[in-house]
């Protein structure tokens, strides 16, 4: 396993794997809400969890496609799937690798975005906070997402239709969590409910992804 992840690792830094793309998404959309909202610091710091949020979800689609499309092309996948590896520990993978090459990057660059909306310095590691407990469900639960459409040419309409509702929970616990700790509410409820999002997403969908997997390649 830990070979793999190192393996998808270099692919995604030689290849690309959308980290610049993300990333650079991620910054144009934080960028053009004060365009749209206007250069109110007040206005823009309360609208600043959700819209971080919503740029790091969608950041977090661009590169979902990708994720199973280049090994079922090219029969690794189905090596993969024949190796001593159970196909869980497969997509548990490429779904840490996803993390680490999309929801990692966009938590680091989060800060500084967070500060060009008007947020202050603790109001920022409450959104740092939120984006570090709720991104890895985004992983994880866009990996199920492109196990489903693995195999399908131009599947990445239908992945982002399959995976965008299953979002919404991480979405909703992720901002509020943001914005009751940047308003100075009690967050541990948030933050508990969206840590268990988490946290089942990574106990049930490797299973289910691996099952989708299997008939898939059949």
């Amino acid at each position: 396993m830990i070979a793999l992840i190192f393996r998808d690792l270099r692919i995604a830094i030689r290849v690309g794997g959308g980290f610049g793309l993300s990333l650079a998404f991620f910054f144009i959309i934080v960028i053009f809400f004060p365009f749209a909202i206007g250069p109110n610091l007040e206005l823009l710091s309360k609208v600043a969890p959700g819209t971080l949020w919503i740029g790091a979800l969608l950041a977090c689609l661009l590169s979902l496609e990708r994720i199973f499309a280049l090994d079922f092309e090219d029969g690794t996948l189905d090596l993969l799937a024949t190796s001593p590896l159970p196909l869980e520990g497969v997509v548990m993978a490429k779904a840490l690798v996803h993390w680490l090459t999309t929801g990692l990057p966009l938590v680091f660059i989060s800060p500084f975005l967070g500060i060009l909306l008007g947020l202050q310095n603790i109001s920022v590691l409450f959104l740092v906070m939120s984006l570090l407990l709720g991104t890895p469900a985004l992983s994880i639960i866009g990996t199920f997402g492109a196990a489903l459409t693995a195999g399908m040419k131009r599947g990445g309409l239908l992945l982002s239709l399959l995976v965008l509702p299953l979002y919404i929970p991480t979405l909703i616990f992720g901002a509020e969590a943001a914005r009751r700790g940047i308003e100075g509410f009690e967050i541990q409820s948030s933050i508990l409910l969206l840590l268990g999002v988490t946290l089942l997403s990574w106990a049930i969908l490797p299973f289910a992804a691996a099952s989708v997997l299997r008939i898939n390649l059949r």
